[in-house]
């Protein structure tokens, strides 16, 4: 039997799915990338957030908090 693989997680993510994985409103996560906590980049007119970003900000967060 064999048993499927999960796809790997995506290199990037959109808004929409960054204020998901946060709980964040549209315009905190905005406010995040304007003020350069959180790093992204645009494809096109869509912006995008690497995974790693949001892993940094996520460790940055922890490491403040502590």
């Amino acid at each position: 039997m064999r048993t499927a693989t999960p796809p790997p997680p995506p290199a990037a993510l959109t808004v929409p799915e960054v204020m998901t994985a946060l709980r964040l409103s549209r315009s905190k996560v905005y406010d995040l990338l304007r003020t350069n906590q959180l790093k992204s980049f645009t494809a096109g007119c869509a912006r995008r957030i690497p995974t790693e970003a949001l892993r940094q900000y996520i460790d940055n967060q922890m490491g403040e908090a502590a």
